[in-house]
């Protein structure tokens, strides 16, 4: 009895001095791919054949990602992270339902959000050649009776923990942690503009001054076009806004025209955030760093541009979540403000 002790404890002595090697314990993964559609739109917001097309394409990134034995499969490292963004569960959650440790998950997840950012060039592009705004001001045209709309925008916040740095700066009007998001959409609820960098206590305006679209907007690009915008929004010549207080019934007719019409970007924001739980509070607030949680947030948007493209429907049963802007109050007004309210009356009269 005492050398079967005094064994067991020069055994212990090894391996805690790396003498000898654990054998490490690898658990099955479930063929999650082998169930129907609606199981898989349902957890992973995907049919089957849109699911195998995006592990083709981020194939090849995941499996550069490591080189180890026993790797992950790169379809369950996408799955499972898609199981994340369309839930908000947590990882440990997934990573138990799909028989990969919780710390694995951590570590393969940052992989796939990079894949699908990278994505984004091809499904989020807003519209600048005279061809891509002629489609979309058709579009809006027809199904709002806007003329000459290039798209819809508006800020969506999304619910953070309370961050370790500059904490307070994340603190919205609301009281609430979150990172202040910037979304336009086409009259299809495609989104053509994401932009999601800013704490939550940033103005929609300054966000938008602040963009590339903003930029390149101010700078001509909008040609005869314009976004329609909210009263959070100011007044420019590519920028149309509500009148804050109607005196006729013209303004009143402009501004139930212009809410029907800006009502497309609330839409798309609702439908984002319905297919993607994680960025609603009904998900739970996202555990995560505030660069984290922007590339999900990102991740989210180009997905969500996939599904739409290819005709892939919400899941039955999912409770409607209606978007909110904290931000109502009016921006500081600019020289542009006089230029932009003469084109309002210009198209006041057209309507």
């Amino acid at each position: 009895m005492q050398n079967f002790t005094m064994d067991a404890l020069a055994l212990l002595e090894d391996y805690a001095n790396g003498r000898i090697r654990m054998e490490r314990v690898f658990r099955d993964h479930q063929d999650f791919l082998a169930n129907d559609d609606d199981w898989l739109i349902c957890r992973f917001r995907f049919p089957r054949a849109v699911l195998l097309n995006l592990c083709a394409e981020l194939g090849p990134v995941l499996e550069r990602s490591t080189r180890r034995n026993h790797a992950i499969p790169a379809h369950m490292q996408v799955l499972t992270t898609l199981g994340i963004l369309a839930t908000g569960s947590f990882q440990r959650e997934l990573a138990d339902r799909s028989g990969i440790s919780q710390p694995s998950l951590s570590n393969v997840m940052p992989a796939v959000l990079d894949g699908i950012i990278k994505m984004s060039s091809r499904y989020i592009k807003f519209p600048y050649t005279v061809g891509e705004q002629a489609n979309i001001k058709r579009q809006f045209a027809a199904s709002t009776g806007f003329p000459n709309v290039i798209g819809a925008i508006d800020c969506t916040h999304v619910a953070i923990r309370a961050p370790s740095q500059n904490e307070f700066v994340y603190v919205n009007r609301k009281n609430v942690h979150s990172v202040n998001v910037q979304v336009i959409s086409d009259s299809n609820l495609l989104l053509t503009n994401l932009v999601a960098r800013w704490p939550g206590s940033t103005h929609d305006s300054f966000i938008l001054a602040h963009s590339s679209v903003g930029n390149r907007l101010q700078a001509g690009a909008s040609r005869d076009g314009w976004l329609l915008g909210d009263s959070g929004y100011p007044l420019r010549r590519w920028l149309l806004t509500p009148f804050a207080n109607p005196q006729s019934a013209e303004e009143a007719l402009f501004n139930s025209v212009h809410v029907r019409a800006r009502s497309v970007v609330e839409r798309a924001i609702g439908l984002l955030k319905n297919r993607w739980r994680c960025l609603d509070a009904s998900g739970g607030r996202l555990l995560y760093q505030p660069n984290k949680v922007c590339r999900i947030i990102m991740s989210c948007g180009v997905l969500h541009n996939v599904a739409l493209r290819n005709g892939v429907p919400l899941p039955p049963g999912l409770p409607p979540i209606h978007h909110e802007d904290p931000d109502a109050q009016p921006p500081p007004r600019h020289e542009d403000h006089q230029r932009g309210a003469r084109l309002r009356q210009q198209v006041m009269q057209r309507l």
